[in-house]
């Protein structure tokens, strides 16, 4: 499943969730999308970020807690942003499975469901990166910091 940041041509923002990339394509072609707000079939996948926040049930970390030890809590991206960002990827490192250099070869296989769907992660050259993007495979780089390198 995949989630789109969407947007109508009067600026209605709204999310919709879609098997993929290609699905959504398709049911925009068909006319299936619309604005849930003024139901304009004047859709368009907007630029989404990721978001880097204190979780709400638990306390704010205490010092030191930023670089992963302490609560748990996430730490306060405006006061360490690249200790956030770390917590970032190692939240992804441990969700996700390895498969090294089949990156491509993976993504392609769940992406035309002959593979189950499951977060992945891996290496794929900048021609291979190009290639799944233009199939329109989801996939994003994330420059992965060594430890205790956070500059």
């Amino acid at each position: 499943m995949i989630v789109f940041e969407l947007s109508c041509d009067q600026e209605h923002r709204f999310e919709g969730w879609f098997r993929s990339a290609e699905d959504f394509s398709r049911q925009q072609e068909q006319g299936l999308v619309s604005c849930p707000h003024c139901n304009s079939p004047q859709v368009r996948k907007l630029p989404s970020g990721l978001h880097i926040g204190q979780r709400a049930t638990e306390p704010a970390a205490p010092a030191g807690a930023a670089e992963g030890q302490g609560t748990g809590a996430m730490a306060d991206p405006a006061a360490n942003p690249m200790a956030a960002y770390r917590q970032v990827v190692d939240f992804l490192m441990n969700i996700s499975d390895d498969v090294g250099n089949a990156f491509a070869e993976e993504a392609r296989k769940m992406h035309y469901e002959e593979a189950p769907q499951r977060s992945i992660r891996g290496q794929a050259t900048d021609d291979e990166f190009a290639e799944l993007e233009e199939e329109g495979i989801g996939v994003f780089r994330l420059p992965v910091p060594k430890k205790g390198n956070l500059n």
